[in-house]
């Protein structure tokens, strides 16, 4: 009697184990999603539609909620998610920038960047504009060149928005006051408006949900170029802006200037698009998560790319339709990406302490 009765609670246990093997790994669970950006930005914007879209492909149906924590360009939330975030695969984090801040400054990271799991990564690329009523008024973006009393608005003197903001204004020989420290794009945009900054730069989502219908629409704005995506060869128009009649930063540059920037801010230039435009946005979870969570998660980020109500959803809220970058081995892509030369790194550090007056 006995044997048989272990023999029940051995079939019992192995039943309970099966189903439980079977059963998926966010079933009953509640997700958090860590944004590195304020609420209203492009980020949390960005961030948000995935979140309500995401959920539909992740077996189980877990609850998803949005966290935000912003700060230091996005290094707070990026920071947290490896030192405090959990490791049980109940949150993941839509990060902005960070690929460049550790590539600048690994250092500040005392949980190694690299070490993340990365589930998806998306590129990106900024579009930079102007207030028209900047003297002497700017009907055309070539006149940015003969505009007075440039003032050009930033997230932080280390972030990657800044330093194209800097390496561009300075490649074409301009004369700027640089006023830096907003905690994100929506708070420098609401800074242009109340005329403290003439001169931001956005991020396409950001650009196209918000700056082109409530400013350029109006007359508010002028858009001057737009960052182009470089492999590391060659450049290559953003398919997103076919149509938009704004150039490309090397077009810009050709037109008011004739030929093509040389030189360490041009190669800075460069190097800055083939890390940070290549890796805008990383869908990321922290160290040493499941990976049953990772791999479900990438799964979803996969059926996400096909979702047709987020595809309506995007073009809606954004006019631009966000495409990530999802593979077994993003791992290891993200992390041959995260190198530069120790030279090229000097220089760049170097040009983010001497600020612009």
């Amino acid at each position: 009697m006995v044997r048989v009765l272990s023999v029940i609670i051995a079939i019992v246990v192995a039943a309970i184990t099966a189903a439980r093997a079977e059963e998926p790994f966010y079933q009953g669970k509640r997700l958090t999603l860590l944004v590195n950006f304020a609420p209203g930005g492009p980020t949390d914007v960005e961030g948000r539609l995935l979140a309500k879209h995401i959920v539909k492909h992740i077996g189980g149906n877990p609850l998803i909620v949005v966290q935000n924590k912003d700060g230091a360009s996005g290094m707070v939330g990026a920071a947290y998610l490896g030192e405090v975030g959990p490791k049980d695969g109940t949150m993941f984090g839509y990060l902005t920038g960070t690929a460049w801040n550790a590539v600048i400054d690994p250092a500040a990271f005392r949980v190694p960047f690299a070490s993340y799991a990365f589930i998806g990564a998306q590129p990106g690329n900024a579009v930079y504009y102007m207030r028209a009523d900047t003297p002497p008024g700017i009907k055309v973006a070539a006149d940015l060149m003969k505009a007075e009393g440039l003032v050009v608005g930033g997230l932080g003197a280390d972030s990657s928005k800044d330093l194209l903001e800097r390496l561009t204004f300075d490649m074409l020989g301009l004369q700027y006051r640089y006023v830096t420290g907003y905690r994100s794009s929506n708070t420098a945009r609401l800074a242009l408006q109340n005329g403290e900054i003439n001169v931001h730069s956005e991020s396409t989502p950001g650009y196209f949900s918000v700056v082109e219908p409530s400013l350029v629409k109006t007359g508010k704005v002028m858009p001057l170029w737009y960052d182009a995506t470089y492999n590391g060869k060659s450049f290559a128009p953003l398919k997103a802006m076919a149509g938009k009649n704004i150039m490309t930063f090397p077009e810009f540059y050709k037109a008011v200037k004739g030929g093509t920037p040389s030189g360490e801010l041009w190669e800075a230039y460069k190097t800055n698009l083939m890390v940070d435009a290549q890796m805008l946005r990383l869908v990321a979870m922290p160290p040493d998560s499941p990976p049953a969570a990772v791999a479900a998660l990438r799964q979803a980020l996969i059926a996400l790319n096909d979702d047709a109500d987020y595809s309506a959803d995007a073009l809606t809220a954004m006019q631009f339709v966000p495409h990530y970058e999802v593979s077994a081995d993003l791992d290891q892509t993200v992390r041959d990406r995260l190198t530069i030369s120790p030279q090229m790194r000097s220089f760049i550090t170097g040009y983010m302490k001497k600020v612009a007056k």
